[in-house]
């Protein structure tokens, strides 16, 4: 008998206590509750937070508006972690509060370094000679997947 595939991605409850401990992360450093001189200078935002399968490990993506003394602001937080864990525990109702790394949030440098390719002249000369084709009605002549793409 064959086996089920496995998931590809985190479950509904991974997402949902995920959600539920950005909110609270997010709250604690709006709010000031963490006190420290580099956490209260700058603005933090927290797009996202992963969970291990077994709910014991939190890895949050964390931004400074920004984006500039990722370091000294890392740092500081990954030193009020304890305070942090102990904070969500009583917010978020779980068995077991996980435990928390902080990691730099990168997908703002990605989606930017995307938006500058897309912004290339080799790329506007390419959507401009497919779109000539459409118009033309020569849409044989395109790629399937690029015609996809061009329905947007």
């Amino acid at each position: 008998m064959a086996r089920p595939a496995k998931p590809s991605g985190p479950s509904q409850r991974q997402l949902r206590i995920g959600e539920l401990i950005r909110h609270a992360l997010a709250d604690m450093l709006a709010r000031g509750d963490i006190h420290d001189d580099v956490l209260a200078k700058h603005v933090i935002t927290v797009p996202e937070v992963r969970l291990s399968p077994d709910l014991k490990l939190a890895t949050a993506y964390i931004m400074p508006l920004g984006g500039q003394d990722m370091k000294p602001v890392l740092k500081a937080l990954e030193a009020n972690k304890r305070y942090m864990r102990g904070e969500i525990a009583h917010r978020v109702n779980l068995k077991y509060a996980p435990d928390i790394r902080f990691r730099a949030d990168e997908s703002f440098a990605a989606a930017e370094r995307i938006d500058s390719l897309l912004d290339t002249d080799a790329v506007r000369r390419d959507t401009l000679v497919a779109r000539l084709k459409i118009d033309q009605g020569d849409e044989d002549q395109i790629p399937e997947e690029d015609r996809r793409n061009d329905d947007r």
